[in-house]
Parts: structure tokens; C-alpha cells; sequence
């Protein structure tokens, strides 16, 4: 068993699980490295570990985000591709990895100042895309994903050093209460659960749609949830969450006739880039975790992302 000497976030080596004081910042430089975000903004996100920025982006960028997104998921050559991913026991498209390799638009997307500088500001650094991806939940059959931490996944099976990485979700339809939204425990982002359960070889391939290693057992969840409630992304098309990469975050399935869509992002510090896994594990695929040939994202000359 590796000791918290060794590793101060161990996780799936024991069969019991912890919980862990956060061992490193959550905002880095005092939020001084940009300046996307007012201070309040800044200390916001510091003490949740999300920040919601409502109407980011305009209806037509929106519109065209959403019919590259469509256009891809109806593109046999993409959808045979390993970075797409099916729902659970069907053939609907639940994810496409890599867009911003796959799709120019979305390419500058991750560059845009809207989004780039608010990483680069939270996280002190020039920042690089660890992973991105197009999230669909549709109506009546979406599917939910259960509580977990992402930094948990990247740092077990990625070999993440440190929480210095934010995620970003752009918002490509209006999300309500009963679409399935993203859920965020406030606080959570500063104690990281170590997890109970070795992790199987190639857990990606199930746990992309289904994830049962690397999730927090029930009384810890519950102790964060009574520390800091639940919160809803309930926001209109446009709108953006940033949250750490810590924060315990989930969301139900959708049974409710409105469809769910956004277009997610991760950025790494390009001082937090990965080591080899832990625990002798094979590393994930490039297009779930970028370790080679990468470059910082920077940030684009334009705020518009299509021409009105």
C-alpha cells in the first residue's frame, strides 16, 4: 500500500474508505495571473469550487455550437470513432472526446478569452486541454452519472501530481430541473474521499458509461452534503460552469422530454502536467487524456466565436 507520505491523495488501496484535507490551493498566484474574473468572482469560486457565468455566449454562437455538435453526432465516420461513446445498452451517442481536434469551431472554443483566461486566472499558469468532449443527455432516455470526483479518475488513473486543473462546461441548451443538470456539492472541492476498490485494467471503456470504481461510498457523500448542500446548474443556453477539479459533482437521468447538450472542456496547469498512473496502470488513451504533443491554449485576439 502506498502511504500519504508517498502520495498525499491515495486512492483505491485499502478497503476502507477517507476522507483528506486538500493538500494544495484551490486558487493559484491570488488570482492575479489574468484578469477574466472580478475578485468577488474569484473568491466565489475559492469557496465553492464552481463559479456559474450566466449568458456567455450569444444565441448565435450557441446555435452554432449546437449544429457542429449535431452534425458530428450524425457523422458515421465520427460515430465509429473510439472517441465517441454510447449510452448504456444503446446506440445513442452519450459523448464525443477530442472535439477540439476534431471540429475547428471547437477548436476555438477552448482558445476562447471567455473561457481560456478564467483558467488561466484560477490556476496561475499558462493552461493546456486535457480533455475535452461533447456531453449529449436526451430526453426521455439520457442517462444519470453518478457522484465522483474527477480529480479522483485523473489522478489514479491519469497520474494528475496536483489539483491544479478547472473543468468548463458550456452550456448548448437551457438546463432546468428536470433535464438532468449538473449537480455540485458546495465545498466539497476541499477534501478529496480516497476510494475503496482496485481499479480493473482498462476501467475507462465502462466507466465512460457507467462508473462504479473511483466513486465515494455513502457516508462520505453524505457528510459533504450535510457540510454544504446540493446545488443545481439550472442556467439558460449560453451560460458557463467553471468548477474545480475536485468538487463532487453528479447529475440524474433525463426522463423529462427536453434534451440536455454542452460542450466540456478540462484545463491543466502546464505545471501540473501528467505522470505515468498509478499503481502500474496502462494510461488511458490520448483522446481521454492528453499527455504528448500538446501546447498551451492560448487565448484567441476575438470575443466572437462566429460571425453575427
Amino acid at each position: 500500500m502506498i502511504s500519504p507520505a508517498q502520495d498525499p491523495y491515495a486512492s483505491r488501496t485499502d478497503r476502507s474508505s477517507a476522507i483528506i484535507s486538500r493538500q494544495d490551493p484551490v486558487v493559484y498566484e491570488d488570482g492575479k495571473y489574468a484578469n477574466a474574473l472580478s475578485g468577488e468572482q474569484v473568491g466565489q469560486y475559492e469557496r465553492d469550487g464552481f463559479l456559474l457565468l450566466e449568458n456567455l455566449f450569444s444565441e448565435d454562437e450557441i446555435r452554432a455550437l449546437s449544429a457542429e455538435v449535431e452534425r458530428m453526432t450524425r457523422d458515421p465516420s465520427i460515430v465509429r470513432r473510439e472517441e465517441s461513446i454510447t449510452e448504456p445498452g444503446s446506440n445513442a451517442v452519450r459523448s464525443i472526446f477530442m472535439v477540439h481536434v476534431l471540429n475547428p469551431m471547437l477548436s476555438r472554443l477552448v482558445r476562447d478569452p471567455r473561457l481560456v483566461n478564467v483558467a488561466r486566472q484560477i490556476l496561475g499558469s499558462e493552461v493546456y486541454i486535457h480533455q475535452s468532449r461533447a456531453n449529449m443527455k436526451p430526453g426521455f432516455k439520457g442517462k444519470e452519472f453518478y457522484w465522483h470526483s474527477d480529480f479522483e479518475t485523473w489522478h489514479v488513473e491519469d497520474g494528475m501530481p496536483s489539483m491544479r486543473a478547472l473543468s468548463c462546461s458550456v452550456l448548448l441548451t437551457d438546463n432546468n430541473d428536470c433535464n438532468g443538470p449538473l449537480m455540485l456539492v458546495p465545498g466539497s472541492h476541499r477534501q478529496f474521499i480516497s476510494c475503496v476498490g482496485e481499479t480493473p485494467n482498462e476501467h475507462y471503456k465502462q466507466s465512460l458509461k457507467k462508473q462504479e470504481y473511483g466513486v465515494p461510498d455513502p457516508v462520505s457523500l453524505q457528510l459533504l452534503v450535510e457540510q454544504g448542500g446540493i446545488r443545481s446548474m439550472t442556467a439558460k443556453a449560453g451560460s458557463v460552469v467553471f468548477f474545480d477539479c475536485n468538487t463532487m459533482h453528479g447529475s440524474n437521468s433525463n426522463i423529462s422530454p427536453w434534451p440536455r447538450a454542452n460542450v466540456f472542456m478540462v484545463y491543466n496547469s502546464m505545471e501540473n502536467t501528467l505522470n505515468p498512473p498509478k499503481y502500474g496502470l496502462t494510461p488511458r488513451p490520448e483522446h481521454i487524456a492528453t499527455r504528448k504533443g500538446f501546447k498551451a491554449a492560448t487565448p484567441l485576439d476575438t470575443l466572437k466565436l462566429v460571425g453575427s
